[in-house]
């Protein structure tokens, strides 16, 4: 529990892949996760790989320094040779009492890449060993390419302009000879190939607010800088030393793009149509023991990636989910930043398991560009979606009350409303013409479904007002008499229009 305890997250994620548990999260997740593993899983390969892990930390040599000394503070390694048999003597940086050398460790293995196909080993992976004290450290490695190794860099085929497909490349990785080791690069790296520094992978910015941006770790490609010819090439690494061990390997590969991959995909791992309903048959299959009946699963056409509708449908076998991603776009994308994780469910998605869905492809074919969404049923078959969601929208519409539209306004033969048309008299006219017009005005509004009502008359002053139509004298004091008084909205302040 102990040796747990003072592991580094490294350690500790290279002890949960080891045993077959994840390595995400953060430093008191792993070690939570295993101090449980132990307590659970006492088993000799545990044992073993917890002790493994605890001496290449700190050696047996300098055991009671390695016990006391702080987190944090590096170790002294020999320095580096080509061959791995080669030996020298290091300085412990606590106390300058100088330290036997160790034996060599285990052989380092780096996980293979999809888009590197390795053709010669030049360097077998060697360990970074500091040379003194300081934090910035240079460690040389020479090798020398054989006649058809030039020969092949030469004859190979350009990928882009400047970028060949056959390439010698440099990988570091973690000294770990525990699993397999994905390429890491150490602190402050700098790569000079015979003299020139040759251009190393930079930082990715990243989106989300209080996450540092990560650095790609990835082959270098260091052809450009080499001497095709029998000459030693001389590669010098620049690297931080804060107590972590790395090892770097120079291979000859040969480089494939996304279309390349994707041939392959075509060729070997196409699941057929009939596997694919089998497999639908079995997540919808009825379980007695269960309370719970799924009679459908639903599976979007449009890629989680791009947002776009599927062109070549694709997933993992080991994922759990239906759902496909269009593999043309994940390999892209996973050529620039290679990540290779399933954009369904976060899980890892290596190129080996990727398989593409036959039966999709063949709905994908049968459906239009407007079907979103299917639904698989339990005998296999598979339904469209949109036809349930246009069903939904004219059920919708029928119980929509439908209510008859009324014409509240009505406009007269000249273009004014009623109101403007029984007041638009001037004062000039008389009383027997304001009320011809309020006549004329009544009878046009009548017509039109309208009123014009004269709320500040009773019955005694309409009678009035009727009478005072046949008065000349009458007529004439009301051509004397002022215009109406007009509101702000250009009506009589009297009146009120009613529709």
């Amino acid at each position: 529990m102990n040796m747990v305890k003072s592991f580094r997250v490294s350690d500790l994620q290279t002890l949960l892949a080891s045993m077959g548990r994840s390595k995400s999260g953060l430093k008191h997740d792993l070690v939570g996760r295993a101090l449980r593993l132990v307590q659970t899983e006492y088993s000799p390969e545990l044992l073993k790989n917890v002790r493994q892990l605890y001496e290449s930390r700190f050696p047996k040599t300098s055991g009671w320094l390695a016990a006391r000394r702080p987190e944090g503070i590096p170790v002294a390694y020999p320095s580096l040779r080509s061959s791995p048999t080669a030996t020298s003597q290091g300085t412990d940086y606590l106390n300058g009492i100088s330290k036997p050398i160790t034996a060599p460790a285990a052989e380092v293995k780096l996980v293979p890449l999809p888009f590197y196909q390795t053709l010669e080993t030049l360097l077998a992976p060697t360990e970074l060993v500091a040379q003194n004290n300081e934090k910035l450290q240079d460690s040389q490695c020479v090798f020398e390419l054989t006649p058809n190794q030039a020969d092949q860099i030469r004859n190979a085929s350009e990928l882009r302009p400047g970028i060949r497909s056959i390439q010698v490349v440099l990988r570091i990785c973690y000294t770990d000879s525990i699993g397999v080791q994905e390429d890491q690069y150490p602190p402050n790296i700098a790569v000079k190939v015979n003299q020139s520094y040759c251009h190393v992978p930079g930082y990715y910015p990243s989106n989300k607010p209080g996450v540092e941006p990560r650095r790609p770790c990835r082959p270098v490609n260091i052809t450009p800088w080499l001497h095709l010819s029998s000459v030693t090439n001389r590669v010098t690494i620049t690297w931080g030393n804060f107590g972590k061990r790395y090892s770097v390997a120079v291979y000859l590969v040969r480089v494939f793009t996304a279309a390349d991959l994707f041939s392959q995909l075509k060729l070997c791992s196409v699941e057929s149509a009939e596997r694919c309903r089998e497999r639908i048959q079995d997540k919808l299959r009825f379980d007695p023991e269960s309370e719970i009946a799924t009679t459908g699963l639903r599976v979007s056409l449009i890629c989680p990636l791009v947002k776009m509708r599927l062109g070549v449908p694709c997933r993992v076998l080991t994922c759990a989910h239906l759902q496909c991603f269009d593999a043309v776009f994940f390999l892209q994308m996973n050529e620039k930043k290679p990540t290779w994780t399933c954009p369904v469910c976060d899980k890892p998605a290596p190129f080996k398991l990727l398989t593409i869905d036959g039966l999709l492809s063949e709905i994908l074919k049968q459906t239009s560009e407007d079907i979103e969404e299917i639904e698989y049923l339990t005998d296999g078959s598979w339904r469209p979606i949109s036809d349930e969601k246009e069903k939904d929208r004219e059920r919708e519409r029928s119980n929509t009350p439908e209510y008859s539209v009324v014409d509240i306004y009505k406009t007269e033969a000249n273009g004014h409303s009623p109101a403007h048309s029984s007041t638009s008299q001037t004062g000039k006219s008389g009383s027997s013409s304001v009320g011809m017009s309020g006549v004329t005005g009544g009878t046009a509004v009548a017509t039109a479904g309208g009123a014009v009502v004269d709320l500040t008359l009773d019955s005694s002053s309409e009678e009035e007002g009727g009478g005072a139509g046949g008065d000349s004298e009458d007529t004439e004091d009301s051509a004397d008499s002022p215009a109406p008084k007009r509101g702000r909205y250009n009506y009589d302040k009297d009146l009120v229009t009613a529709y």
